[in-house]
């Protein structure tokens, strides 16, 4: 087996099972430090796949900003109070089972019918001037529409969010 194969595969395990004590844990604050995990394991296998940038804004946007208002939103909720919070029952755990079988099983098949070719996608994304200068050529040139659309929906979520704030304190 390849060594970058194997630590692709050990993080992906990490990744993987992080994501599962994220969804299994009752406390929150647990939930938020396994997701963090999760987190730095998919910035990880980024960086093995030679995506250094988006590695960096991985770590940058999700693990930094996002996780710090998880953290915000648990301190500010009152999560000792559980009647609001339902019992996960037996139809909910095997609806979720059929669920994760209908999304691995395609990707499974679509994971064994290809076979990626690192070293000539590596070749020509040196060629293009790396894997910065190709990200942002195609944002910007591709897809700045939707990029500016997008930012405009985050910015009247924003806006949004600090007047339902405002509006209860």
């Amino acid at each position: 087996m390849n060594a970058q194969l194997a630590v692709f595969v050990l993080l992906a395990l990490v990744g993987v099972c992080a994501a599962a004590m994220v969804v299994t844990r009752r406390n929150p604050v647990h939930s938020a430090l396994y997701l963090i995990v999760t987190f730095f394991s998919v910035a990880a296998v980024y960086v093995v796949l030679h995506a250094e940038f988006i590695a960096a804004v991985q770590v940058l946007v999700y693990a930094g900003g996002i996780m710090v208002l998880f953290l915000f939103v648990i301190l500010l909720v009152d999560v000792t109070r559980e009647e609001g919070l339902r019992r996960v029952g037996k139809g909910h755990i095997a609806m979720a089972a059929v669920l994760t079988i209908l999304v691995i099983v395609p990707v499974g098949f679509y994971a064994l019918g290809t076979s990626p070719e690192t070293t000539a996608d590596l070749s020509v994304l040196t060629a293009e001037g790396g894997n910065l200068e190709t990200v942002a050529m195609s944002l910007f040139r591709h897809y700045l529409l939707p990029f500016e659309v997008i930012s405009i929906l985050l910015l009247v979520a924003l806006v949004g969010a600090v007047m339902l704030a405002r509006a209860r304190y």
